[in-house]
């Protein structure tokens, strides 16, 4: 019985055995040249596959970029600097008499002509000072008139002139005409007039204040034109000259650029800073440049003509090497053709492009690529577009 067991135990295991080894060949499948020829059809199909991704996701694309003409112009060569603005004229305005402000007529930041009436002090103490001149000048001039009433009479004149001098003296007449114009002086200051057109700043009193003679009352400054007065480093100024053209720019008015002119060049270089003062005048009909503004200044040094002449941003650097790309074909469908390229002069937007044996040159008129070409290689397919960022590009 127990043989039986162990019998039927070991044909089920062969059983077993032989199930398995005829599935391992069922999936191999046999080895016929009709089989070859079935394996070689399926790898062609995974080719083909491979085909239409390719096709359905081209590599070939043109690559939207910025370009630039080159240009045969005046390349002008700048210096820049930091500076200030301030009015072309400023006048701190003091009492010239002591008293009370009866008045004040203008308030900060207006403006006012040439003499407009700004502030008056109490002008009663002064009328009354001048009313006593008056009438002591009066009583001089009717004691001098009895001491010289028959000096006409007198044929010698050098004679009649020093009776006269005497009369003056004696009936104190010459005071008298000096304390007269003095008062009459001390009550036309007891109104303060603006000494240009100009603009109110910095009211330091109110009415009713008590106010002693030199004491501040308010400032009128004159802002249009106004100037800039820029610290310029020594090695530079040699570069400037008056009336050349400068830009400038103010941190209060980011955007927005003014354009002036150079005024003046302080032939003196400080010692602490070794830098000379530029002064640049701006127009500001509308007043919006304010004294103390800070600015940054482009000043026009020098000027090379007829220079070839591309953006900075066109300039790149390959294996130490300066080089461009120059747009070649349609605008929509173009090549970006690589040149080496020697550089010359430049400034802060434009490098010129010099002739040398061993670099190529551009020509006015090529378009050179100034965005999205960081990171093309040379016959790259290209198009031209206004923005790389707003195209779909990689703007560098």
């Amino acid at each position: 019985m127990a043989t039986s067991r162990r019998t039927l135990i070991v044909i089920a295991g062969v059983g077993v055995a032989l199930i398995a080894t005829a599935g391992i060949l069922s999936l191999r499948g046999p080895a016929s040249p009709q089989d070859d020829g079935t394996a070689a059809g399926s790898q062609d199909t995974v080719q083909q596959q491979i085909a239409s991704a390719a096709g359905a996701f081209p590599t070939d694309v043109a690559i939207p970029v910025e370009g630039a003409r080159v240009i045969r112009d005046t390349l002008v060569i700048s210096v820049t600097a930091a500076g200030q603005a301030a009015a072309a004229r400023e006048a701190k305005l003091l009492a010239q008499v002591s008293g009370p402000i009866q008045a004040i007529h203008v308030r900060e930041n207006q403006p006012v002509g040439n003499g407009e009436l700004l502030l008056e002090i109490d002008p009663t103490e002064y009328q009354l000072a001048l009313d006593e001149a008056e009438a002591g000048l009066r009583r001089a001039q009717a004691q001098y008139r009895e001491l010289t009433l028959f000096d006409s009479e007198i044929a010698d004149s050098a004679v009649r002139a020093e009776r006269d001098r005497a009369a003056r003296a004696k009936s104190g007449l010459d005071q008298a005409e000096v304390q007269f114009q003095k008062a009459q002086l001390d009550l036309s200051r007891t109104k303060v007039r603006a000494p240009f057109r100009g603009r109110v700043a910095s009211i330091r009193v109110v009415e009713g204040q008590w106010v002693r003679t030199g004491d501040e009352l308010l400032t009128v400054v004159d802002i249009n034109p106004i100037k800039v007065e820029v610290k310029v480093l020594e090695g530079e100024v040699g570069l400037l000259a008056p009336g050349r053209r400068a830009q400038v720019n103010f941190a209060a008015l980011p955007g927005e650029t003014f354009v002036g002119t150079v005024q003046t060049i302080n032939p003196v270089i400080e010692q602490d800073t070794r830098t000379a003062r530029v002064t640049v005048i701006l127009p500001n009909p509308d007043g919006r440049i304010l004294p103390g503004m800070y600015a940054r200044v482009s000043l026009e040094a020098r000027k090379f003509p007829d220079r070839i002449l591309v953006p900075r941003s066109a300039i790149l650097e390959r294996d130490r090497r300066t080089m461009l790309f120059v747009f070649e074909g349609p605008p929509e469908n173009g090549l970006a053709k690589w040149r080496y390229v020697t550089t010359g002069l430049q400034n802060d937007s434009l490098v010129e492009i010099v002739e040398n044996p061993e670099t190529e040159m551009v020509r006015p008129g090529e378009i050179v690529l100034t965005g999205g070409h960081y990171t093309l290689i040379h016959d790259a397919r290209v198009r031209l577009v206004e923005n790389v960022r707003q195209a779909g590009g990689r703007p560098q």
